[in-house]
């Protein structure tokens, strides 16, 4: 990460009648090194790791996989329509099951999301704590060889919950580097160079920071849209060649292939990023490591209520996250009952909608750098195409004409997901790093990250609820619908970047205030 200045007015001294004098001169709030610079291949690698870490593994055939065998042993023990399985103790159905996994998967995440977050802005060992949670998720996704049959279905529950675990927290810590990579580009070097001599605004320097922040998410995005085109497309060419269409076992066996052959792919495109990512010293402990990364925490948790525009981001994210991670859940298990579990089918349907958000990502990346728009100004059309997802659906309640009860349906929300909702994942992502102080890039993702999660638990429960209550799976729409409504009125009202950027610098000034007191405090009682 660039360093931060301490004293943004401070560093010249001129020659007045009165001697040598400082003067007031801007610096820059980001302060570079060569030695960091970042290079072409090194944003190309970090691309690349994201084409392999996709989701395809852990986070779409894996949690599909244990969902099916669940199907299976239910079948197996009960008949055609038991959905009834003996689980944590007591009876439980199939999506009673699947929801308990999420909740112990995100409590877990939650727990280790405050550990690693609170030590990873320090020093240069970051890159080693991607390596590890790697290394742990790929032998995962080979771990589902040994594990197709129904009989298998509670090691195929272990395996979806650690999956998801290592999953998120390997987006997470790779998604934390691109404001790092952003700020020690040649371009943001130069910008730094001319608003220090008076040549541009500090409102110009921190838009073309923003703009390269959301051209490196954007871009990470659209690259790994379309690599996963190229890994689908080969994954089809896998499933003719292992028969998922002839038999149940055949197409069992057909997923564990997949999850493991995509965990292949991962590792041979994550390796680039390892070897070349510049390992950037983060912030200076000031303190025992040990005690600096509590202290931090504690820093982050207590004062996140004076960085105002931060906290409102943080409510806004966690109530629309909830909306289009529920509305996902939703309509995933609504796709998964009209296409009845077809792997080569759910494939079909999951190419059509990367193909579509690679037009999406692209489109909006295209049109906010040609008519230079801000991230909020991007991240509030995503928001309004959530709604009108959640409208779609809701249709659903009144007519089984539309909203999600035909196989056409789920074509056309590929596209339409793709187009105008898949940007979010970009957009939501350049919009936490807006309202995140320099250097604390790791502790605020994983702060966001638990917001997600959480978020991606308590909608699914009440969505749940609500369909137990009215027998009708179309229902939670209405809920999802006010709730979409009313996070993006919140947002659209509520948070002001400009303002978010005073708040950081303000925040940062107290903290080394603060560290340097109890650094001095420790040194007297000594």
């Amino acid at each position: 990460m660039g360093a931060p200045a301490l004293d943004p007015a401070k560093g010249m001294v001129e020659d007045t009648k009165d001697g040598l004098v400082e003067a007031e001169h801007p610096v820059a709030p980001d302060q570079f090194d060569e030695k960091y610079e970042t290079s072409k291949r090194e944003i190309w690698a970090y691309y690349s790791y994201y084409i392999g870490n996709n989701g395809l593994s852990l986070f779409n055939f894996g949690p599909t996989a244990a969902q099916n065998l669940l199907y299976q042993q239910a079948e197996a023990i009960g008949g055609a329509d038991n959905e009834i399985l003996q689980f944590a103790g007591r009876p439980r159905t199939i999506n009673s099951i699947v929801l308990l996994c999420n909740g112990i998967s995100f409590a877990i995440q939650i727990v280790i999301f405050l550990i690693l977050g609170s030590y990873a802005d320090f020093g240069t060992f970051r890159p080693n704590i991607l390596i590890g949670l790697s290394l742990i998720a790929w032998g995962i996704g080979f771990g589902w060889l040994g594990v197709h049959k129904a009989e298998d279905w509670q090691t195929g529950l272990g395996l979806y919950i650690v999956g998801l675990i290592a999953y998120q927290l390997c987006l997470t810590y790779w998604t934390a580097a691109f404001p790092g990579l952003a700020r020690n580009t040649p371009l943001l070097r130069e910008k730094a160079k001319q608003f220090e001599e008076g040549a541009i605004s500090r409102d110009e320097y921190d838009f073309a920071d923003s703009m390269k922040r959301n051209e490196l998410s954007n871009v990470a995005f659209y690259v790994q849209s379309v690599g996963e085109l190229v890994i689908l497309a080969v994954i089809v060419g896998i499933m003719f060649r292992v028969h998922v269409n002839a038999s149940t076992a055949n197409n069992n066996w057909g997923l564990s292939v997949l999850i493991a052959f995509a965990s292949g792919v991962w590792i041979l495109l994550a390796i680039p990023w390892f070897v070349l990512e510049k390992r950037r010293p983060g912030q200076d402990p000031g303190m025992n490591i040990v005690l600096a990364g509590f202290w931090q925490l504690w820093r982050a948790l207590t004062q996140i209520w004076q960085l105002k525009q931060s906290l409102f981001y943080l409510i806004g994210y966690f109530l629309l996250g909830d909306s289009l991670n529920t509305t996902v859940t939703v309509i995933g298990t609504l796709q998964n009952s009209i296409v009845a579990y077809n792997t080569l089918e759910l494939t079909y349907l999951l190419l059509v909608g990367i193909a579509a958000q690679a037009v999406g990502i692209w489109s909006f990346w295209n049109i906010q750098k040609r008519y230079g728009l801000s991230t909020k100004t991007m991240f509030n059309v995503v928001a309004i195409g959530i709604i009108l997802l959640d409208g779609w659906g809701m249709i659903g309640i009144w007519t089984h004409r539309f909203g999600f009860h035909h196989v056409w349906e789920v074509w056309l929300y590929q596209v339409f997901y793709g187009l105008f909702v898949c940007p979010w994942y970009s957009y939501s992502q350049t919009m936490i790093s807006e309202v995140t102080p320099r250097g604390k890039e790791f502790l605020f993702f994983s702060l966001f990250s638990i917001i997600g999660k959480t978020s991606s638990f308590i909608g699914p429960l009440v969505s749940s609820a609500i369909i137990d209550d009215t027998g009708n799976n179309s229902t939670p729409f209405y809920f999802l619908f006010a709730l979409s409504l009313v996070s993006f009125l919140f947002l659209l009202f509520f948070v002001d970047v400009k303002k978010s950027r005073v708040e950081q610098v303000e925040f940062l000034e107290r903290e080394r205030a603060a560290k340097a007191k109890r650094v001095g405090g420790s040194e007297l009682s000594a």
